[in-house]
Protein backbone atom coordinates (compact mmCIF):
# COMPACT_ATOMS: atom_id res chain seq x y z
CA UNK A 1 0.00 0.00 0.00
CA UNK A 2 1.14 3.53 -0.77
CA UNK A 3 0.68 6.87 0.93
CA UNK A 4 0.88 10.45 -0.30
CA UNK A 5 3.32 12.72 1.52
CA UNK A 6 2.82 16.48 1.20
CA UNK A 7 4.89 19.35 2.57
CA UNK A 8 2.60 22.34 2.31
CA UNK A 9 2.95 26.09 2.22
CA UNK A 10 4.17 26.44 -1.36
CA UNK A 11 2.10 28.45 -3.87
CA UNK A 12 1.28 26.36 -6.94
CA UNK A 13 2.06 28.01 -10.27
CA UNK A 14 1.95 26.89 -13.87
CA UNK A 15 -0.19 25.00 -16.36
CA UNK A 16 -1.41 21.41 -16.55
CA UNK A 17 -3.57 19.54 -19.05
CA UNK A 18 -7.10 18.47 -18.15
CA UNK A 19 -7.75 14.73 -18.23
CA UNK A 20 -10.77 13.08 -19.77
CA UNK A 21 -13.81 12.90 -17.52
CA UNK A 22 -14.19 9.72 -15.49
CA UNK A 23 -17.94 10.20 -15.24
CA UNK A 24 -18.22 10.41 -19.02
CA UNK A 25 -15.72 7.67 -19.90
CA UNK A 26 -17.36 4.94 -17.81
CA UNK A 27 -20.91 5.14 -19.28
CA UNK A 28 -19.52 5.64 -22.79
CA UNK A 29 -17.34 2.52 -22.50
CA UNK A 30 -20.35 0.53 -21.30
CA UNK A 31 -22.52 2.02 -24.06
CA UNK A 32 -20.31 0.29 -26.63
CA UNK A 33 -22.29 -2.86 -25.75
CA UNK A 34 -25.22 -1.43 -27.72
CA UNK A 35 -23.48 -1.64 -31.10
CA UNK A 36 -21.66 -4.83 -32.19
CA UNK A 37 -18.22 -4.12 -33.64
CA UNK A 38 -15.02 -2.24 -32.86
CA UNK A 39 -15.20 1.13 -31.08
CA UNK A 40 -12.42 3.71 -30.66
CA UNK A 41 -12.55 6.23 -27.82
CA UNK A 42 -9.99 8.97 -27.18
CA UNK A 43 -8.94 11.06 -24.18
CA UNK A 44 -9.73 8.20 -21.80
CA UNK A 45 -8.25 8.93 -18.34
CA UNK A 46 -5.75 6.59 -16.69
CA UNK A 47 -7.85 5.56 -13.72
CA UNK A 48 -8.54 2.45 -11.70
CA UNK A 49 -12.26 2.73 -12.50
CA UNK A 50 -11.49 2.63 -16.22
CA UNK A 51 -9.51 -0.57 -15.65
CA UNK A 52 -12.46 -2.04 -13.74
CA UNK A 53 -14.79 -1.13 -16.61
CA UNK A 54 -12.55 -2.81 -19.17
CA UNK A 55 -12.39 -5.85 -16.91
CA UNK A 56 -16.19 -5.95 -16.77
CA UNK A 57 -16.46 -5.67 -20.55
CA UNK A 58 -13.89 -8.42 -20.93
CA UNK A 59 -15.88 -10.76 -18.68
CA UNK A 60 -18.97 -10.05 -20.74
CA UNK A 61 -17.01 -11.11 -23.82
CA UNK A 62 -15.94 -7.71 -25.19
CA UNK A 63 -12.15 -7.37 -24.97
CA UNK A 64 -10.04 -4.24 -25.14
CA UNK A 65 -7.79 -4.17 -28.21
CA UNK A 66 -5.68 -1.18 -27.18
CA UNK A 67 -1.96 -1.30 -27.94
CA UNK A 68 0.85 0.40 -26.02
CA UNK A 69 0.69 3.25 -28.54
CA UNK A 70 -3.05 3.58 -27.93
CA UNK A 71 -2.43 3.75 -24.18
CA UNK A 72 0.18 6.49 -24.57
CA UNK A 73 -2.33 8.54 -26.59
CA UNK A 74 -5.17 7.97 -24.13
CA UNK A 75 -7.03 5.92 -26.73
CA UNK A 76 -9.00 2.73 -26.19
CA UNK A 77 -10.40 0.25 -28.68
CA UNK A 78 -13.11 -2.18 -27.59
CA UNK A 79 -14.54 -5.10 -29.59
CA UNK A 80 -18.19 -5.68 -28.74
CA UNK A 81 -18.90 -8.11 -31.59
CA UNK A 82 -19.99 -10.82 -29.15
CA UNK A 83 -21.71 -10.74 -25.78
CA UNK A 84 -20.96 -14.07 -24.10
CA UNK A 85 -22.30 -13.35 -20.58
CA UNK A 86 -25.03 -10.89 -19.60
CA UNK A 87 -23.80 -10.48 -16.04
CA UNK A 88 -22.05 -7.85 -13.93
CA UNK A 89 -20.89 -9.87 -10.90
CA UNK A 90 -20.58 -8.63 -7.34
CA UNK A 91 -16.78 -8.74 -7.28
CA UNK A 92 -16.76 -6.05 -10.00
CA UNK A 93 -19.74 -3.96 -8.89
CA UNK A 94 -18.49 -3.74 -5.29
CA UNK A 95 -15.32 -2.07 -6.60
CA UNK A 96 -17.09 0.32 -8.97
CA UNK A 97 -20.72 1.33 -8.65
CA UNK A 98 -20.86 2.48 -12.28
CA UNK A 99 -20.97 -1.21 -13.25
CA UNK A 100 -24.74 -1.01 -12.69
CA UNK A 101 -24.85 0.95 -15.96
CA UNK A 102 -24.50 -2.37 -17.78
CA UNK A 103 -28.12 -3.13 -16.91
CA UNK A 104 -29.74 -1.04 -19.65
CA UNK A 105 -27.33 -1.91 -22.48
CA UNK A 106 -27.39 -5.65 -21.72
CA UNK A 107 -31.19 -5.72 -21.67
CA UNK A 108 -31.32 -3.79 -24.95
CA UNK A 109 -28.68 -5.99 -26.59
CA UNK A 110 -29.60 -9.45 -25.31
CA UNK A 111 -32.97 -9.19 -23.57
CA UNK A 112 -31.41 -10.44 -20.33
CA UNK A 113 -29.18 -8.98 -17.63
CA UNK A 114 -27.96 -10.04 -14.21
CA UNK A 115 -26.32 -7.24 -12.26
CA UNK A 116 -25.24 -7.24 -8.64
CA UNK A 117 -26.94 -4.74 -6.36
CA UNK A 118 -24.41 -1.98 -5.64
CA UNK A 119 -25.17 -1.83 -1.91
CA UNK A 120 -24.03 1.08 0.24
CA UNK A 121 -20.87 3.16 0.12
CA UNK A 122 -19.03 5.68 2.21
CA UNK A 123 -21.10 8.67 1.04
CA UNK A 124 -24.55 7.11 1.14
CA UNK A 125 -26.82 4.35 -0.07
CA UNK A 126 -27.57 5.66 -3.58
CA UNK A 127 -30.26 3.11 -4.54
CA UNK A 128 -31.13 2.13 -8.12
CA UNK A 129 -34.91 2.34 -7.80
CA UNK A 130 -35.13 5.08 -10.43
CA UNK A 131 -33.14 2.93 -12.87
CA UNK A 132 -35.59 0.08 -12.44
CA UNK A 133 -38.62 2.37 -12.60
CA UNK A 134 -37.57 3.73 -15.99
CA UNK A 135 -36.57 0.36 -17.43
CA UNK A 136 -39.84 -1.20 -16.28
CA UNK A 137 -41.70 1.54 -18.14
CA UNK A 138 -39.83 0.41 -21.27
CA UNK A 139 -41.13 -3.15 -20.78
CA UNK A 140 -38.46 -4.79 -18.63
CA UNK A 141 -39.33 -7.11 -15.76
CA UNK A 142 -37.11 -7.58 -12.73
CA UNK A 143 -36.68 -9.87 -9.78
CA UNK A 144 -34.20 -9.86 -6.93
CA UNK A 145 -32.24 -13.05 -6.40
CA UNK A 146 -29.23 -13.61 -4.17
CA UNK A 147 -28.18 -9.96 -4.13
CA UNK A 148 -28.62 -9.58 -7.89
CA UNK A 149 -31.11 -7.73 -10.05
CA UNK A 150 -32.19 -10.12 -12.79
CA UNK A 151 -33.91 -8.39 -15.69
CA UNK A 152 -35.64 -9.69 -18.81
CA UNK A 153 -37.43 -8.09 -21.72
CA UNK A 154 -38.92 -9.51 -24.89
CA UNK A 155 -39.40 -6.21 -26.67
CA UNK A 156 -38.46 -2.71 -25.54
CA UNK A 157 -41.22 -0.19 -26.15
CA UNK A 158 -41.02 3.59 -25.92
CA UNK A 159 -42.64 5.18 -22.87
CA UNK A 160 -43.18 8.36 -20.89
CA UNK A 161 -40.84 8.20 -17.91
CA UNK A 162 -41.02 10.59 -14.96
CA UNK A 163 -38.02 10.37 -12.66
CA UNK A 164 -38.54 11.30 -9.01
CA UNK A 165 -35.15 13.00 -8.99
CA UNK A 166 -32.60 13.93 -11.68
CA UNK A 167 -30.32 10.93 -11.09
CA UNK A 168 -27.27 10.90 -13.36
CA UNK A 169 -26.66 7.16 -13.62
CA UNK A 170 -30.41 6.49 -13.69
CA UNK A 171 -30.83 8.85 -16.64
CA UNK A 172 -27.89 7.20 -18.41
CA UNK A 173 -29.13 3.65 -17.85
CA UNK A 174 -32.63 4.44 -19.12
CA UNK A 175 -31.29 6.44 -22.07
CA UNK A 176 -29.06 3.58 -23.20
CA UNK A 177 -32.00 1.18 -23.25
CA UNK A 178 -34.43 3.64 -24.86
CA UNK A 179 -32.26 4.16 -27.95
CA UNK A 180 -33.14 0.61 -29.07
CA UNK A 181 -36.81 0.67 -28.00
CA UNK A 182 -39.68 0.62 -30.45
CA UNK A 183 -41.17 4.11 -30.69
CA UNK A 184 -40.58 7.35 -28.79
CA UNK A 185 -39.47 7.62 -25.17
CA UNK A 186 -39.50 10.80 -23.14
CA UNK A 187 -37.51 11.04 -19.92
CA UNK A 188 -38.83 13.79 -17.67
CA UNK A 189 -36.76 15.29 -14.83
CA UNK A 190 -33.64 13.94 -16.54
CA UNK A 191 -30.20 14.86 -15.22
CA UNK A 192 -28.52 17.66 -17.16
CA UNK A 193 -24.83 17.07 -16.46
CA UNK A 194 -22.23 17.63 -19.22
CA UNK A 195 -21.34 13.93 -18.98
CA UNK A 196 -24.87 13.02 -20.10
CA UNK A 197 -24.50 15.38 -23.06
CA UNK A 198 -21.28 13.56 -23.95
CA UNK A 199 -23.01 10.18 -23.72
CA UNK A 200 -25.87 11.40 -25.93
CA UNK A 201 -23.39 12.63 -28.53
CA UNK A 202 -21.64 9.25 -28.51
CA UNK A 203 -24.94 7.40 -28.91
CA UNK A 204 -25.98 9.74 -31.72
CA UNK A 205 -22.70 9.05 -33.52
CA UNK A 206 -23.70 5.36 -33.47
CA UNK A 207 -27.08 6.15 -35.04
CA UNK A 208 -29.29 6.93 -32.04
CA UNK A 209 -31.96 9.62 -32.33
CA UNK A 210 -31.87 11.81 -29.22
CA UNK A 211 -33.02 15.36 -28.53
CA UNK A 212 -32.88 17.54 -25.44
CA UNK A 213 -29.61 16.56 -23.78
CA UNK A 214 -28.57 19.26 -21.36
CA UNK A 215 -32.18 19.98 -20.46
CA UNK A 216 -34.55 18.30 -18.03
CA UNK A 217 -36.43 16.47 -20.79
CA UNK A 218 -34.90 13.90 -23.14
CA UNK A 219 -36.72 12.70 -26.25
CA UNK A 220 -35.54 9.42 -27.77
CA UNK A 221 -36.85 7.89 -30.99
CA UNK A 222 -35.78 4.26 -30.93
CA UNK A 223 -33.94 2.69 -33.84
CA UNK A 224 -33.67 -1.01 -34.79
CA UNK A 225 -29.88 -1.17 -34.42
CA UNK A 226 -26.75 0.88 -33.78
CA UNK A 227 -23.32 0.71 -35.42
CA UNK A 228 -19.91 1.80 -34.10
CA UNK A 229 -19.18 5.45 -34.88
CA UNK A 230 -17.13 6.06 -38.01
CA UNK A 231 -14.73 8.39 -36.21
CA UNK A 232 -13.26 8.08 -32.70
CA UNK A 233 -15.21 9.73 -29.91
CA UNK A 234 -13.21 12.08 -27.67
CA UNK A 235 -14.16 12.19 -23.98
CA UNK A 236 -14.84 15.69 -22.64
CA UNK A 237 -12.51 17.22 -20.00
CA UNK A 238 -13.08 16.23 -16.37
CA UNK A 239 -14.72 19.28 -14.75
CA UNK A 240 -14.22 17.89 -11.23
CA UNK A 241 -10.51 17.28 -11.75
CA UNK A 242 -10.24 20.76 -13.29
CA UNK A 243 -12.05 22.32 -10.34
CA UNK A 244 -9.83 20.50 -7.86
CA UNK A 245 -6.61 21.81 -9.41
CA UNK A 246 -7.99 25.35 -9.70
CA UNK A 247 -8.85 25.24 -6.00
CA UNK A 248 -5.33 23.97 -5.32
CA UNK A 249 -4.04 27.17 -6.88
CA UNK A 250 -6.49 29.24 -4.84
CA UNK A 251 -5.83 27.61 -1.46
CA UNK A 252 -2.05 28.02 -1.82
CA UNK A 253 -2.21 31.61 -3.07
CA UNK A 254 -0.86 30.53 -6.44
CA UNK A 255 -1.65 30.90 -10.14
CA UNK A 256 -2.85 27.76 -11.95
CA UNK A 257 -4.10 27.30 -15.50
CA UNK A 258 -5.79 24.08 -16.62
CA UNK A 259 -5.49 23.68 -20.38
CA UNK A 260 -8.52 22.13 -22.05
CA UNK A 261 -10.88 23.11 -19.22
CA UNK A 262 -14.38 24.20 -20.24
CA UNK A 263 -15.48 27.16 -18.14
CA UNK A 264 -19.19 26.71 -18.83
CA UNK A 265 -19.14 23.26 -17.25
CA UNK A 266 -17.74 24.75 -14.02
CA UNK A 267 -19.75 27.99 -13.88
CA UNK A 268 -20.99 27.72 -10.24
CA UNK A 269 -17.51 26.86 -8.94
CA UNK A 270 -15.86 29.66 -10.90
CA UNK A 271 -18.51 32.13 -9.72
CA UNK A 272 -17.83 31.10 -6.12
CA UNK A 273 -14.07 31.55 -6.64
CA UNK A 274 -14.65 35.08 -7.93
CA UNK A 275 -16.76 35.88 -4.86
CA UNK A 276 -13.95 34.50 -2.71
CA UNK A 277 -11.55 37.09 -4.14
CA UNK A 278 -9.76 35.03 -6.78
CA UNK A 279 -8.89 36.11 -10.28
CA UNK A 280 -10.78 33.81 -12.66
CA UNK A 281 -9.94 34.07 -16.33
CA UNK A 282 -10.99 32.21 -19.45
CA UNK A 283 -7.84 31.78 -21.51
CA UNK A 284 -7.57 30.88 -25.16
CA UNK A 285 -7.10 27.23 -24.26
CA UNK A 286 -8.53 26.76 -20.76
CA UNK A 287 -9.22 28.39 -17.40
CA UNK A 288 -6.86 30.27 -15.05
CA UNK A 289 -7.32 30.94 -11.33
CA UNK A 290 -4.94 33.11 -9.30
CA UNK A 291 -4.99 34.59 -5.80
CA UNK A 292 -2.72 37.14 -4.15
CA UNK A 293 -4.97 38.63 -1.45
CA UNK A 294 -7.03 37.14 1.37
CA UNK A 295 -9.82 34.64 0.77
CA UNK A 296 -13.35 35.78 1.48
CA UNK A 297 -15.84 33.25 2.89
CA UNK A 298 -18.46 32.04 0.40
CA UNK A 299 -21.32 29.76 1.44
CA UNK A 300 -22.53 27.11 -1.00
CA UNK A 301 -25.33 24.58 -1.30
CA UNK A 302 -24.92 21.54 -3.53
CA UNK A 303 -27.52 21.08 -6.24
CA UNK A 304 -27.96 18.99 -9.39
CA UNK A 305 -26.35 20.52 -12.46
CA UNK A 306 -26.20 23.42 -13.21
CA UNK A 307 -25.96 24.00 -9.45
CA UNK A 308 -22.84 23.69 -7.32
CA UNK A 309 -21.66 20.08 -7.81
CA UNK A 310 -21.65 17.72 -4.86
CA UNK A 311 -18.35 16.34 -6.16
CA UNK A 312 -16.72 19.73 -5.38
CA UNK A 313 -18.22 20.17 -1.91
CA UNK A 314 -15.36 18.58 0.04
CA UNK A 315 -12.74 20.56 -1.89
CA UNK A 316 -14.65 23.79 -1.29
CA UNK A 317 -14.73 23.06 2.43
CA UNK A 318 -10.95 22.71 2.44
CA UNK A 319 -10.65 26.07 0.68
CA UNK A 320 -13.00 27.75 3.16
CA UNK A 321 -10.80 26.70 6.09
CA UNK A 322 -8.45 29.43 4.83
CA UNK A 323 -11.07 32.15 4.29
CA UNK A 324 -11.29 35.13 6.64
CA UNK A 325 -14.63 34.49 8.31
CA UNK A 326 -17.37 31.89 8.42
CA UNK A 327 -18.88 29.93 5.53
CA UNK A 328 -21.88 27.60 5.50
CA UNK A 329 -21.82 24.46 3.37
CA UNK A 330 -25.06 22.58 2.81
CA UNK A 331 -25.05 19.11 1.21
CA UNK A 332 -28.39 18.25 -0.42
CA UNK A 333 -27.42 15.36 -2.74
CA UNK A 334 -25.84 12.60 -0.61
CA UNK A 335 -26.07 11.69 3.03
CA UNK A 336 -22.84 10.96 4.90
CA UNK A 337 -20.81 13.22 2.63
CA UNK A 338 -19.12 15.05 5.47
CA UNK A 339 -16.89 12.12 6.42
CA UNK A 340 -13.82 14.15 5.47
CA UNK A 341 -14.55 16.64 8.28
CA UNK A 342 -13.03 14.44 10.99
CA UNK A 343 -9.79 14.27 9.02
CA UNK A 344 -9.76 18.02 8.32
CA UNK A 345 -10.10 18.56 12.06
CA UNK A 346 -6.92 16.52 12.56
CA UNK A 347 -5.14 19.11 10.42
CA UNK A 348 -6.49 21.97 12.54
CA UNK A 349 -9.62 22.97 10.63
CA UNK A 350 -12.52 24.53 12.52
CA UNK A 351 -15.72 22.87 11.28
CA UNK A 352 -19.02 22.20 13.01
CA UNK A 353 -21.66 19.86 11.58
CA UNK A 354 -25.40 19.69 12.13
CA UNK A 355 -27.14 17.19 9.86
CA UNK A 356 -26.48 18.12 6.24
CA UNK A 357 -24.99 21.52 7.09
CA UNK A 358 -21.42 22.43 8.01
CA UNK A 359 -20.12 25.70 9.45
CA UNK A 360 -16.50 26.45 8.58
CA UNK A 361 -14.52 29.11 10.46
CA UNK A 362 -11.30 30.54 9.13
CA UNK A 363 -8.60 31.19 8.56
CA UNK A 364 -7.45 28.11 10.48
CA UNK A 365 -3.69 27.53 10.86
CA UNK A 366 -3.48 24.03 9.39
CA UNK A 367 -0.65 21.76 10.51
CA UNK A 368 0.44 18.55 8.81
CA UNK A 369 -0.71 15.23 10.26
CA UNK A 370 -1.49 11.66 9.25
CA UNK A 371 -4.99 11.51 7.70
CA UNK A 372 -7.08 8.85 6.03
CA UNK A 373 -9.27 9.09 2.93
CA UNK A 374 -12.87 7.90 3.21
CA UNK A 375 -14.00 8.42 -0.39
CA UNK A 376 -12.78 9.90 -3.67
CA UNK A 377 -13.64 13.57 -3.17
CA UNK A 378 -12.77 13.46 0.54
CA UNK A 379 -9.30 12.41 -0.60
CA UNK A 380 -9.06 15.47 -2.84
CA UNK A 381 -10.08 17.79 0.00
CA UNK A 382 -7.32 16.38 2.20
CA UNK A 383 -4.76 16.89 -0.56
CA UNK A 384 -5.82 20.55 -0.82
CA UNK A 385 -5.64 20.98 2.94
CA UNK A 386 -2.22 19.34 3.00
CA UNK A 387 -0.98 21.74 0.33
CA UNK A 388 -1.98 24.67 2.57
CA UNK A 389 -0.79 23.17 5.87
CA UNK A 390 2.53 23.74 7.54
CA UNK A 391 4.73 20.71 8.04
CA UNK A 392 4.22 17.25 6.60
CA UNK A 393 0.89 15.59 5.82
CA UNK A 394 0.57 11.88 5.10
CA UNK A 395 -2.57 10.70 3.29
CA UNK A 396 -3.46 7.00 3.55
CA UNK A 397 -5.84 4.84 1.46
CA UNK A 398 -4.78 6.21 -1.92
CA UNK A 399 -6.98 3.73 -3.78
CA UNK A 400 -9.76 6.30 -3.45
CA UNK A 401 -7.67 8.94 -5.22
CA UNK A 402 -6.64 6.46 -7.91
CA UNK A 403 -10.28 6.12 -8.91
CA UNK A 404 -10.59 9.75 -10.01
CA UNK A 405 -7.23 11.52 -10.36
CA UNK A 406 -4.74 10.21 -12.89
CA UNK A 407 -1.06 11.25 -12.62
CA UNK A 408 -1.86 13.33 -9.53
CA UNK A 409 1.68 13.47 -8.18
CA UNK A 410 3.14 14.29 -11.59
CA UNK A 411 0.69 17.15 -12.12
CA UNK A 412 1.13 18.62 -8.64
CA UNK A 413 4.92 18.44 -8.91
CA UNK A 414 4.78 20.23 -12.26
CA UNK A 415 3.00 23.09 -10.45
CA UNK A 416 5.71 23.25 -7.81
CA UNK A 417 4.13 21.19 -5.03
CA UNK A 418 6.32 19.31 -2.57
CA UNK A 419 4.62 15.94 -2.84
CA UNK A 420 5.60 12.30 -3.30
CA UNK A 421 3.96 8.88 -3.39
CA UNK A 422 5.81 6.28 -1.35
CA UNK A 423 5.16 2.93 0.29
CA UNK A 424 3.37 3.06 3.63
CA UNK A 425 6.44 1.96 5.58
CA UNK A 426 8.75 4.58 4.05
CA UNK A 427 9.61 7.61 6.18
CA UNK A 428 10.23 10.84 4.29
CA UNK A 429 12.65 13.20 6.04
CA UNK A 430 10.96 16.52 6.98
CA UNK A 431 11.89 19.28 4.53
CA UNK A 432 13.27 16.92 1.88
CA UNK A 433 10.29 17.31 -0.44
CA UNK A 434 10.39 21.11 -0.24
CA UNK A 435 14.10 21.02 -1.03
CA UNK A 436 13.45 18.81 -4.06
CA UNK A 437 10.61 21.07 -5.22
CA UNK A 438 12.87 24.13 -4.93
CA UNK A 439 15.48 22.49 -7.17
CA UNK A 440 12.97 21.32 -9.81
Amino acid sequence: MDKLVIEGGLPLRGSIMASGAKNAALPILIATLLAPGEHTIENVPELVDVSFTLSLLGRIGCPSLATEEDAELGRLRVDTSRVVYSEAPYDVVRKMRASVLALGPLLARTGHAKVSLPGGCAIGVRPIDQHLKGLEALGCKFELSGGYVVGRVEHLKGAEIHLDMPTVTGTENILMAAVLADGRSTIHNAAREPEIIDLAQFLRAMGARIEGEGTGTLHVDGVPALKPARTPHRILPDRIEVGTYLLAGAITGGDVTVVGARADDLAPVLDALRQAGCLVERTADGVRVARSGPLRPVSIETRPHPGFPTDMQAQWMALMTQAEGGAVIKETIFENRFMHVAELLRLGAEVRIDGNTAWVSGPAPLTGAEVMATDLRASASLVLAGLAAGGQTELLRLYHLDRGYGRLVEKLQSLGAAVARVADHVRVAPGSLRAAAAQA
